[in-house]
């Protein structure tokens, strides 16, 4: 286990303590087992007279009917990672997951790479796999190595020394979704929270509407909370939520 040190293009610090290897392999003997299963369910209740006939008649059209059955098999780390924001179930589970080690958030392309990589990695007997994360410093894979990529662990404990920082429970919900959150800078989370600290010492009930009026204008959310510290609070909470895991 190591700490990944991350210098944002907002030139933040991050810290991250990267998933071990037992993590890793851990995380992907549940997605193994969750891909056999699936195989099994197929094969034993959906298609039962199919795989008798291609196992005894392995015809082209056969072929193609295997093929498609697999897909789900094929592209199952590339579809959780892409629409789980780098994670898999089994990555979920162990709470860990991908990240840019540049500070960027990993994208299709990212986890495009990792999965080609998979066929080296992992495939081939995982020895390339296993060798490459014993001997890289974030515990890579040739995948992570070729997308710029790291596994984290999301239970571990990091310090960001910023002031844009607040403490997020583990078992936190957000209420804003990433997208709405990404419409602002690091920047301008700062001067929220500065001008949000502000309005407590001064109480000043005028600029917290102003912050709170800003923060639904662009973000168009359309669930009304309680009141604008509540906002504001939520907000920054749920910034912190979405950029520090």
């Amino acid at each position: 286990m190591s700490n990944l040190h991350i210098n944002t293009t907002q030139n933040i610090n991050l810290f991250f303590t990267t998933a071990t290897i037992g993590e890793r392999i851990l995380a992907y003997l549940i997605d193994l087992l969750i891909q056999i299963a699936y195989f099994v369910f197929v094969a034993l209740f959906l298609l039962h007279d199919f795989f008798n006939h291609f196992f005894n008649n392995p015809d082209i059209s056969s072929s193609i009917v295997l093929l498609l059955i697999s897909l789900p098999i094929m592209f199952y780390s590339l579809v959780c990672e892409s629409t789980m924001e780098g994670q898999t179930f089994g990555k979920k589970l162990l709470k860990i997951k991908v990240v840019k080690i540049d500070g960027y958030q990993a994208g299709f392309f990212d986890y495009f790479v990792r999965w080609i990589f998979a066929i080296v990695d992992i495939q081939m007997g995982y020895i390339p796999g296993v060798i490459a994360m014993v001997s890289t410093k974030n515990t890579q894979r040739l995948g992570d190595l070729a997308a710029g990529t790291a596994v984290i662990s999301e239970k571990s404990k990091y310090n960001i020394s910023h002031t844009i920082l607040m403490e997020v429970a583990e078992d936190y919900q957000p209420q804003f979704n990433r997208n709405q959150i990404m419409l602002f800078s690091d920047n301008d989370i700062r001067i929220i929270k500065e001008n949000f600290e502000l309005t407590n010492k001064s109480k000043n009930a005028v600029l917290l509407k102003k912050i709170a009026e800003k923060i639904y204008s662009v973000t168009k959310h359309t669930n009304k909370i309680d009141s604008d510290k509540k906002l504001i609070e939520t907000f920054l909470k749920d910034y912190n939520y979405y950029t520090a895991g």
